[in-house]
């Protein structure tokens, strides 16, 4: 994968791939480049338009040499392309993890990076009649966000109905004029483009799914109980295989009267995947998966569902990898399930956490993966016996410099925070920022960070909150394109 990170540059020196040289960065609030190496000058460019835009953010542009004491860049781009499948998790990430190899950081970096783009777009103001929307039309999505040229385009919106037991997840506007009552826009499905697929070895199809920032109300919702995957649609031949009943229901749930959710978030998924797999015969894909928080529970169980419901076999009988990249995820399902997930179907999931968090502890509190298996595997059978999939990699939030102490657990959790531990991790007890990604990114949503460094906390928000003057002199909130909906290309 190769989006680029304007945090993350990276040169390697030529004669050895895994030979890498971090030093020279842009610490700017967004990112944005078609490829993971940067054109330096565009990148200074970009930095000082950001830097004047963001007056939170402190350019570090000085911080670069010049272009010509950089390694051209085509030996990272081989090593990405030859091996892809290795950082797709074909070997389960063995020896790649301690210490974490720099491909696989920034694959890390960057898909947790278009699973925080699902924050930056959605629309959380309760006083705007777009409450639950993204605030981009989907053709417009990367540019709205600032990212510019960046190897991937949205194919379609994903959707989930509000009308499930999960009511602290979902947000609703105040207005009687709302964009829709019954929808809240929950990810999207991008593709690389042509010059990126190049780069990169193959088509890349990801599908990201929205979680929540800080906010840990929804935990309280979860009913802790277990109920076979098959009886919502998905195709499992076991019965005995179950799924936490809230995650599947945001999953599966509809509304037949509305546009937006006539289709469950399953279906409008599995339809574009449908859609976009035939378009490449000759090509070689992947489908990566992510997401955070509740995102990550939706990438685990979407993961899941593509490969049992044989989405990912191509019409020559060719297998598509599927990988699921989550962060601070909770349990999904049971000990059938994951032996079915990982065994039997060969889904690759990594999952990133800070093991200062709840969120990953929960559901399943008493029986899960770490209750001695003798007595686990005698009470496996219960509802509410749960275990963690695939492969892990534990942060601690106490080993970065830059954050303060803290009674917050919605500072452990948010996903920027992982994403700065992702940078700064050495190994267990050690940390060192890798890419000078910039700390400021930690309190877009939250006040992580110490005060020393003088980043005010939240400090990502609208301009005048969304509203503005117009000409006769009134502030208003401007009307948005319409979204559109399942019946629309």
């Amino acid at each position: 994968m190769a989006i680029s990170l304007a945090h993350t540059s990276l040169p390697f020196t030529k004669p050895q791939l895994g030979s890498f040289r971090p030093e020279n960065q842009l610490s700017t609030a967004v990112f944005g480049r078609n490829s993971r190496y940067q054109c330096f000058t565009q990148m200074r460019t970009l930095g000082r338009v950001l830097a004047q835009a963001t007056n939170s953010l402190t350019s570090t542009l000085d911080e670069f040499k010049e272009v010509d004491e950089v390694d051209p860049p085509p030996t990272y781009e081989r090593r990405v392309a030859y091996s892809w499948q290795q950082y797709h998790g074909q070997n389960n990430w063995v020896g790649l993890l301690d210490p974490l190899d720099p491909i696989l950081r920034i694959e890390l970096l960057v898909y947790g990076e278009m699973a925080q783009f699902t924050y930056d777009a959605f629309d959380y103001d309760p006083y705007s009649k777009y409450c639950g929307s993204c605030r981009f039309p989907p053709n417009k999505f990367f540019k709205g966000l600032a990212q510019f040229d960046i190897g991937y385009e949205v194919a379609r919106y994903l959707y989930a109905t509000s009308n499930i037991s999960l009511p602290n997840f979902f947000k609703k506007s105040f207005s009687a004029d709302v964009w829709n009552k019954n929808a809240n826009w929950m990810g999207y499905i991008a593709v690389s483009n042509d010059e990126l697929s190049k780069k990169l070895g193959r088509r890349d199809i990801v599908v990201v799914w929205r979680g929540t920032i800080t906010k840990l109300e929804w935990l309280a919702d979860l009913t802790d109980y277990l109920k076979p995957v098959s009886e919502y649609g998905v195709p499992c031949p076991d019965p005995s295989i179950k799924v936490e009943t809230g995650f599947v229901d945001l999953y599966t749930d509809k509304v037949d009267d509305d546009p937006f959710c006539k289709l469950s978030a399953r279906e409008q998924m599995i339809n574009e995947l449908k859609k976009i797999i035939p378009r490449y015969p000759n090509e070689d894909l992947s489908i990566t998966v992510t997401g955070h928080s509740l995102g990550g529970a939706l990438t685990v169980l979407s993961a899941y569902d593509i490969v049992e419901s044989g989405l990912n076999v191509m019409g020559d009988g060719r297998g598509i990898p599927v990988c699921g990249f989550t962060f601070a995820g909770p349990r999904v399902g049971n000990l059938k399930f994951k032996e079915r997930l990982e065994n039997k179907l060969g889904v690759k999931i990594l999952r990133v956490l800070n093991v200062n968090d709840m969120v990953p502890k929960c559901p399943g509190a008493i029986l899960n993966e770490n209750t001695p298996s003798s007595i686990f595997n005698m009470f496996q059978w219960l509802p509410w016996a749960y275990t963690h999939v695939g492969v892990k990699i534990e942060l601690d939030h106490n080993d970065s410099p830059y954050l303060k102490k803290s009674n917050n657990f919605g500072d452990f959790h948010n996903l920027e925070t992982h994403l700065h531990l992702v940078d700064g991790y050495q190994g267990r007890g050690n940390f060192k920022t890798t890419f000078n990604r910039d700390i400021a990114l930690v309190n877009k949503s939250c006040g992580f960070l110490k005060d020393e460094y003088l980043i005010p906390p939240s400090w990502k928000q609208p301009e005048n909150k969304g509203l503005v003057l117009t000409q006769d002199g009134r502030w208003l909130q401007p009307e948005r394109p319409r979204l559109p909906h399942h019946d629309e290309p």
